[in-house]
């Protein structure tokens, strides 16, 4: 095996957590997590942002050779898709553990679920931008979510801070 397709697999699989037995996806989206949150507290959202493009870009690369050397479409083994979604949806997360968990779950939920466009590119784009950008459309859906939990439901501190009965919220939205 080459340097460069050795190199592929390394990232392509975030450093081996795409061999993971079962759940490859969740063990991806785990595995960047540690990353997203050194790169937010060291540098910023711009900084996660600039690096989940790179990822991306990265992400199609590995993503081709993983796909032409394993012969399949979209091996499970790819869990760099992940990563870069995953981080999408923390770019405006607070750090703290409760808002990762949210953007978290949120990802995961909208990488299961694939709402349009992803859906789209997961089965129409066979290709290794189609496996890259449905997990980005996952990771955007979850960003929208999670910033609305975390500005309207969550102090900074990570705690629940809405109830119901509170119509604090209702007037921030103007309907109260």
């Amino acid at each position: 095996m080459s340097l460069k397709t050795k190199t592929a697999f390394i990232l392509g699989t975030w450093f081996g957590s795409g061999k993971a037995p079962f759940a490859s996806g969740t063990f991806g989206s785990l595995a960047a997590l540690p990353f997203a949150f050194l790169f937010a507290y060291f540098g910023n959202w711009i900084c996660l942002l600039t690096l989940s493009v790179i990822v991306y870009f990265i992400g199609v690369w590995s993503a081709a050779i993983i796909m032409k050397e394993t012969n399949t479409q979209d091996p499970g083994i790819i869990v760099i898709d992940e990563v870069a979604g995953q981080w999408l949806a923390l770019l405006t997360a607070p750090l703290d553990p409760v808002s990762y968990l949210i953007a978290f779950l949120l990802f995961r939920f909208f990488d299961i679920l694939k709402p349009w466009p992803a859906c789209w590119a997961d089965s129409k784009l066979h290709s290794a931008s189609g496996v890259m950008l449905d997990d980005v459309f996952a990771g955007l859906y979850a960003l929208i979510c999670s910033t609305l939990i975390t500005h309207f439901f969550m102090p900074q501190t990570g705690q629940v801070r809405w109830h119901p009965c509170d119509d604090s919220l209702w007037r921030r939205l103007g309907a109260a």
